[in-house]
């Protein structure tokens, strides 16, 4: 004899109040318990650079600085390693992406806020903590790049500097407190490589006219051509605070 075979399909009656639930997401890096809100942090969005009252230690030499307690697991020799400088970092969203985009690289991010330093410095332990042997080439320190720079770093030790939409300090007067200077060009081609670049992004057009100006007719810097694809460019874009919020607004960034 033959089995009869008969197949069924399922259909709702509408009546049944069994729901299938989608899990949850995992949680985010933001949303640990040591990770830190920035809501806790928040402070002025600029200071007076070359104010000498911010009472931050400054090293005599690159030497004298604590080099192990920023970087415990890497060897930063005396800051020769360090590859990559953020300077004015705000909360840290390119120092965080550079330390994954280049895992085998130093980034040094440098903040004059104490409170924002504070911030990048809690995140960079928080990351760390959720991923073992992730986030350790990458360290946030209260320092003024305007002030005693060469103090920080070993000459021709750095391959990139970064410089994300700086205070523009609109008023003639203030001019000279921005961070692409002259005098400042010397400093930064003291720290760089041969070779090494300069990243500069603003989101104001007339401080754009004068970041090429100044770099233009410096002798020591030169006008390269990136790809359109450069994950660099991409990072400074992309991944800063300032840049996030230019594109949700739909501005334009020049670099």
């Amino acid at each position: 004899r033959r089995a009869a075979v008969r197949t069924y399909t399922l259909q709702c009656c509408g009546e049944c109040s069994l729901t299938m639930e989608t899990p949850p997401p995992p949680p985010t890096d933001e949303q640990a318990a040591d990770y830190p809100q920035k809501r806790f942090f928040r402070s002025r969005a600029h200071c007076n650079p070359l104010s000498h009252n911010d009472a931050a230690p400054y090293p005599q030499k690159p030497s004298a600085l604590d080099w192990a307690s920023l970087y415990p697991r890497r060897d930063a020799s005396n800051g020769s390693n360090i590859a990559f400088l953020d300077v004015g970092c705000g909360f840290g969203g390119l120092a965080v992406a550079l330390s994954t985009l280049a895992p085998t690289k130093l980034t040094l991010a440098l903040e004059i806020r104490p409170k924002v330093a504070e911030f990048v410095r809690r995140r960079i332990e928080s990351l760390r903590r959720q991923h073992p042997g992730s986030y350790e080439n990458v360290a946030c320190l209260r320092y003024n790049a305007m002030l005693h720079l060469p103090n920080l770093l070993p000459k021709s030790s750095l391959e990139k500097i970064f410089f994300c939409f700086p205070d523009p300090h609109f008023k003639a007067k203030n001019h000279r407190r921005r961070i692409v200077s002259e005098p400042l060009l010397a400093e930064y081609a003291y720290v760089l490589k041969e070779g090494g670049l300069l990243y500069a992004i603003t989101d104001v057009e007339e401080l754009h006219k004068w970041h090429v100006a100044k770099l233009d007719s410096h002798k020591c810097f030169e006008k390269v051509d990136l790809r359109d694809d450069d994950p660099y460019v991409n990072a400074i874009t992309q991944e800063t605070e300032e840049g996030k919020k230019v594109t949700r607004q739909g501005g334009h960034m020049k670099d």
